[in-house]
């Protein structure tokens, strides 16, 4: 069944007046409206200003048929995101038959609501910043605190069991079923069978996670498109707003959207930073146990765009339609590839400060265990953590005392044994000189019956000060001085694999990736 055939009513005349320019006497004689049309609204760029018009549609899992249902979703809509995005959400506008006539706003007999909204540019949605390769590093750091604040003040839901999803994945894979013409149903069979696997192996952990409140009323729609840069911040906006039950939800879930997006258009890097950096943002209480289920989360995200995208495909020309099938069948693939069993590893990553290990963890992590890769752990942000001093922030020299790094290892193995324990592999990136402290880490893993693979970076003395000295923006505090101290101390026999880190990181990383795979 294509997206026409799920239209209710005929909305033409009301698009035709809102993309009209002498409907918006703001704009100059010259001056155009622009359209952009979804599977469940139409919106209007005119100038500054803003409309956007729910469609008379009625999905299996979006029903927009009548009126007052398209007025109440506006409503919502607006009122969900002046929470994240105050200054883009102005109200609802009738649009009302006055003689005879359409006529936005005024007196008259309401035929159809629009929301009212501010105009930002629409290249700073996050999916053109990606495209153009500036998702940088700090500006996924940014993006993860923004997430995780809304997440923070998300009301918590009560009563819930956690098994929600399970429906969901049902009536995703029938939706799945409604275009065998796009999407194969062998493909959609073998995906329904290891989502089933999937939730029988974890809904008691999703039950448990929703006695402790982790299932709140989220964002529900968190994806690229759906966060705009507006002043050099990430802004959320245009939650979900048609379904209570669909966005109240694990936050993890919910957080899995926007990892599936980033992922899903082959920035595997990318997204494995989003999910180091959201776990930084959560301090001293990171949902370790949540990552379990994540490759469900992810697979059911991928699933459910690939059936929204499935059901806009009639919306779309015969060009469009086939691009439509070839984008839904990469959101299936994606589901299936999430659900792939993947070994959980064990990665320790050592060497002398300005060795290059936080730059070689952070591109290997996306290689190691279930997606979207391995969690990093990086012993310079651990230690202003249990400072509680800000990551950029120096540390007196009293905090890298020999208790204090003692304690700092401890906890690196204690969040990692947390980690590895819900079946998902990790990176611990610090300097490991110490033989005890290698020991310890490989005992670790034995201990949790993963593998181990344990590599230790070296470099001239000089290359490793001038490294330290040129750096900008890091965690760590370490400055040349540091560097030939710590070159003057001993470090005992070393059984880890030596990598010479003088070539550049894309040849470091290749020799890692083997000795990973080896």
């Amino acid at each position: 069944m294509s997206a026409i055939d799920h239209v209710v009513a005929d909305q033409e005349a009301v698009f035709r007046l809102l993309a009209d320019p002498a409907t918006h006497p703001a704009l100059g004689p010259e001056a155009s409206v622009s359209r952009i049309d979804t599977h469940g609204a139409v919106v209007f760029l005119a100038g500054a200003e803003v409309y956007k018009v729910k469609r008379a549609v009625r999905f299996s899992f979006m029903d927009f048929s009548t009126l007052e249902k398209r007025r109440r979703a506006s409503a919502r809509e607006v009122e969900l995101n002046r929470a994240t995005a105050p200054g883009l959400y102005r109200g609802l506008v009738a649009i009302v038959r006055r003689a005879g006539a359409l006529h936005l706003g005024g007196e008259g007999e309401v035929v159809e609501w629009a929301m009212h909204m501010a105009r930002f540019d629409e290249e700073a949605t996050l999916d053109h910043v990606l495209a153009r390769e500036e998702l940088s590093p700090p500006l996924i750091a940014a993006l993860a605190v923004a997430v995780e604040r809304a997440h923070r003040h998300a009301p918590v839901a009560t009563g819930t069991s956690g098994g929600a999803l399970r429906a969901v994945a049902r009536n995703v894979v029938a939706g799945l079923r409604e275009a065998p013409d796009l999407l194969p149903p062998a493909q959609v069979s073998t995906l329904e069978t290891a989502l089933i696997d999937a939730f029988d192996r974890l809904e008691p952990l999703l039950a448990r996670r929703a006695a402790a409140g982790e299932v709140r009323r989220c964002h529900g729609d968190l994806h690229l498109r759906n966060i705009a840069l507006i002043d050099g911040a990430p802004v959320l906006f245009d939650a979900l707003e048609f379904d209570e039950a669909l966005a109240t939800t694990d936050r993890l879930y919910d957080l899995a959207f926007l990892l599936m997006d980033i992922a899903v258009r082959g920035r595997a890097f990318e997204a494995n930073g989003l999910l180091n950096r959201y776990l930084i943002a959560c301090g001293d209480a990171p949902p370790y146990d949540g990552l379990a289920a994540l490759p469900l989360f992810l697979a059911l995200r991928a699933a459910i765009r690939a059936q929204v995208t499935a059901a806009a495909a009639g919306l779309r020309d015969a060009q469009g339609r086939a691009r439509a099938g070839e984008e839904a069948r990469a959101y299936l693939a994606f589901a299936g590839d999430a659900l792939a069993p993947r070994p959980v590893k064990l990665v320790a990553v050592g060497g002398l400060s300005g060795s290059g290990k936080s730059t070689l963890a952070a591109a290997l992590a996306p290689c190691v265990g279930p997606l979207p890769g391995a969690v990093h752990l990086r012993s310079d942000v651990e230690r202003k953590r249990l400072n509680g001093t800000p990551e950029l922030e120096r540390l007196p020299q009293d905090a890298y005392s020999m208790e204090a790094t003692q304690a700092v290892y401890a906890t690196l193995r204690a969040r990692a044994e947390e980690i590895l324990g819900a079946g998902h592999a990790v990176i611990i990136d610090a300097v490991h000189q110490r033989p005890d402290e290698r020991a310890e880490i490989a005992a670790l893993a034995h201990e949790c019956g993963v593998d181990f693979l344990g590599l230790w970076l070296e470099a001239p003395i000089d290359a490793l000060a001038g490294r330290v000295a040129a750096r900008r923006g890091d965690a760590s505090d370490a400055t040349a001085e540091v560097v030939r101290w710590q070159a003057g101390r001993e470090a005992g026999p070393l059984d880890w694999a030596r990598l010479d880190t003088s070539p550049t990181p894309a040849q470091v990383l290749a020799q890692a990736t083997a000795l990973l795979d080896g």
